[in-house]
């Protein structure tokens, strides 16, 4: 009896991994004219706040530690993602306070999100 509860719950374990989703992985930060463009492997869960004239987008993914530079009117902003307790944060400041929006869609099977800043 014993034998068959063992059975029973490894197949249930392995029915419930290949049905799990697979984790959403950061593939690569592209820098554009405006902003920035992430690229996931699927759609990660993301929640985004505009701190103190900063953005910070909080993602359920994961992915390594990054960071870059870009030009906003002629202006340095900086970026950089790392690993956090709740997932992967971008943040993006700049010596000016900056204002961002961001949108998502599914390209080519993976989850491109557009962020796009401009100065208060």
């Amino acid at each position: 009896m014993a034998s068959l509860a063992i059975v029973g719950l490894m197949v249930g374990l392995m029915i419930g991994r290949l049905t799990a989703p697979d984790p959403s992985v950061l593939e690569q930060v592209e820098v554009t004219s405006d902003g920035l463009v992430v690229w996931f492997n699927n759609e990660p869960r993301t929640h985004g706040e505009l701190v103190d004239g900063s953005v910070a987008l909080l993602f359920e993914a994961e992915g390594k530690a990054q960071k870059g530079q870009l030009k906003l009117n002629g202006r340095d902003v900086n970026w950089r993602t790392r690993l956090s307790d709740g997932g992967l944060l971008l943040t993006v400041v700049a010596a000016r306070p900056l204002l961002g929006e961001w949108a998502g869609s599914e390209v080519d099977d993976r989850w491109r999100l557009e962020i796009h800043l401009r100065e208060q």
